[in-house]
């Protein structure tokens, strides 16, 4: 086999995805830790001390103990070169991780063992069903007071409409957790705290061994046979065709704190994985393993080194293989160009690499030129890969700088941030840009504006709640918005590139629009 079919052979890309506080940054950094990317995992709750989590890099995350955007990160182990792509929790930053999860082979769902399946985690796993990729589900803090493991199991299933396979099965939990059962192996690994150190200490026993019960407990010995029993005789079959399309779930019980479970499902996850999936593409299927080179973006984040006010475009790379200084075709903009100064990242640490294979991701220097969406290839090669969809805005803020000397700052400030797709811009029709106004899923996208403004821009800058909560493009090109019939709360506006659209108060008033005026064409997303 060639080192290049091997290189792509071993890649596994992945995103973490759960609702807040479930564990998900926490399990990313005990991965790394495996990897030997990290010699200590960052606590993501003791922001006393100077130690954060490495997949946090904005100040304002360290600040407030959250992710608010999407970070990768590259490690080796057992010969697999990892891909992770870390995700925001906060459902006000859902549109990152929607992107996120377009570059990603498979998902991992955190979910809390006391509280289940929560409402961010069933609006994320809608986005993974829709694109057909693998769920492996790590059912976290089983060293706390949890569940009923049968019942997180059901409420998988009902919620997320998956069928489920424990992969392991917990013994106890909170202070009575005793370990796990790995179903594959027939053995229990005994769980021993031991502040969350590179491995915990695991005793493994049989289920018929005579010592089994001095390790845990007669108590605990008879629920485990019962529960194995049932598990085998009314339980799913492991199917690992339905797990690669979406269909059945291995589940893994565990405690990413105390590091409990986490290397077990670290390989685990590596057996079941498949290497870089085939892309659809307007003139079809395009194969990882070809020797053309083709990308897509997926992701831009400005200033992510403040000292030298850059832009960095992630791309992942979908086929062939990436060398520095090679010349792409970028499609959109219809150029030929070298991507410089190409780098792999943890968190904010960078690396310059001199190549990269299908599965990877990378961040090359953006001049300006990207956007989300956008298809990458070497010529002779001429495609695009599937757009990525832009979601409607929720709520909408009136934005001005407070100097008017800053203009400029201000300006360069708000269109860096609406091109990483992290806040839409609109103006009034006719309007400058002195004032704008601001669509956000979420209103914490509100306070990341401010703060990044402040910090990255040195601008201050006023914001007015605007009472618009729906959004409509209007399809009808020639169509001049002004000879419109309308409610007097209905706003006429229009989009960085020229398209006009409507913001309304309630939906009565999208009904109105459409009932009074013949033959208008609204849509719910941008183009």
């Amino acid at each position: 086999m060639s080192s290049y079919v091997n290189e792509i052979k071993r890649r596994r890309t992945f995103a973490i995805i759960s609702h807040p506080d479930a564990g998900k940054t926490t399990l990313t950094e005990k991965l790394l830790l495996y990897g030997g990317a990290i010699a200590l995992a960052g606590s993501v709750k003791g922001k006393k001390t100077a130690k954060h989590a490495v997949s946090d890099w904005m100040e304002i995350e360290k600040q407030r103990g959250i992710s608010v955007t999407s970070s990768v990160m590259q490690f080796n182990y057992n010969n697999y070169c990892i891909n992770i792509l870390d995700t925001p929790g906060h459902q006000d930053f859902s549109e990152d991780t929607y992107r996120t999860l377009m570059a990603a082979d498979s998902a991992v769902m955190v979910i809390d063992a006391s509280k289940g399946v929560e409402k961010q985690t069933r609006k994320l796993f809608k986005v993974c069903t829709l694109r057909d990729i693998p769920i492996f589900t790590f059912i976290n803090k089983m060293d706390r007071d949890a569940r009923n493991p049968f019942d997180l199991l059901e409420e998988i299933e009902q919620e997320l409409g998956i069928k489920t396979f424990p992969m392991n099965w917990p013994i106890g939990s909170g202070k009575e957790f005793k370990g796990v059962y790995d179903r594959n192996k027939k053995e229990i690994i005994a769980f021993t705290a031991n502040n969350g150190q590179h491995e915990v200490e695991a005793t493994e026993a049989d289920i018929n061994d005579e010592k089994l019960e001095a390790l845990i407990g007669e108590y605990h010995r008879n629920i485990l046979v019962d529960d194995i029993e049932l598990l085998d005789g009314a339980g799913y079959e492991f199917d690992l065709e339905a797990v690669r399309h979406g269909k059945l779930s291995p589940v893994f019980f565990g405690s990413a704190l105390t590091n409990f479970g986490v290397e077990p499902f670290l390989k685990e996850f590596l057996n079941m994985t498949t290497p870089p999936l085939p892309r659809e593409s307007d003139t079809g299927i395009i194969d990882p393993f070809t020797n053309e080179f083709s990308a897509f973006v997926f992701k831009i984040q400005a200033n992510m080194n403040k000292a030298h006010r850059d832009r960095i475009a992630f791309m992942r790379i979908c086929s062939g293989k990436f060398e520095k200084n090679m010349e792409v075709m970028h499609m959109q903009g219809g150029k030929k160009m070298k991507l410089s100064q190409p780098q792999q990242l943890m968190a904010q640490d960078r690396e310059v690499i001199e190549e990269a294979y299908a599965g990877d991701i990378i961040g090359v220097f953006d001049p300006g030129i990207f956007s989300i969406g956008d298809t990458i290839c070497t010529p002779p090669q001429k495609f695009l890969f599937g757009g990525i969809p832009t979601f409607a805005p929720e709520h909408f803020s009136r934005v001005q700088q407070v100097d008017t000397m800053k203009r400029k700052q201000f300006i360069k400030g708000t269109s860096q941030i609406a091109q990483e797709g992290a806040i839409q811009i609109f103006q009034e029709l006719g309007g400058g840009m002195e004032e704008v106004i601001v669509g956000v899923v979420g209103t914490l996208q509100f306070d990341v504006l401010e703060y990044r403004l402040k910090n990255e821009y040195n601008v201050d800058i006023r914001m007015e709640g605007l009472p618009y909560q729906y959004i409509r493009w209007i399809e009808n090109e020639e169509l001049d918005p002004k000879t419109l019939n309308l409610t007097s709360d209905t706003k006429r506006i229009q989009d960085l590139k020229g398209n006009h659209l409507l913001i309304f108060a309630n939906e009565w008033s999208i009904r109105w629009a459409q009932e009074h005026n013949k033959g208008l064409k609204l849509a719910e997303f941008g183009r």
